[in-house]
């Protein structure tokens, strides 16, 4: 399934930008987020999405101090996209 067919809110987070301080595992109120075991290019572990159950609150983002590593895609609803 392609990223435009998700129909609910989803975290993208930027593996190269996450340096695993796991601010976002706290602040999340559905616990959708988990630490990776893999490392990143800079020898981080990072942050990765379970696959369900977001809810677009975007407490992760706010409370992130990495500008760039992590974002919330809220799909448009279906009158607001026409």
């Amino acid at each position: 399934m392609a990223k435009t067919d998700i129909k609910k809110p989803y975290p993208v987070i930027n593996i190269l930008e996450c340096k695993a301080c796991g601010r976002c595992l706290l602040a999340c109120p559905k616990d959708v987020l988990f630490m990776s075991e893999n490392l990143n290019a800079r020898g981080y572990h990072y942050v990765e999405y379970k696959g369900e159950g977001c809810s677009g609150c975007a407490s992760c983002y706010y409370t992130c101090p990495e500008p760039l590593a992590l974002e919330i895609h809220i799909p448009l609803k279906k009158e607001e996209a026409e």
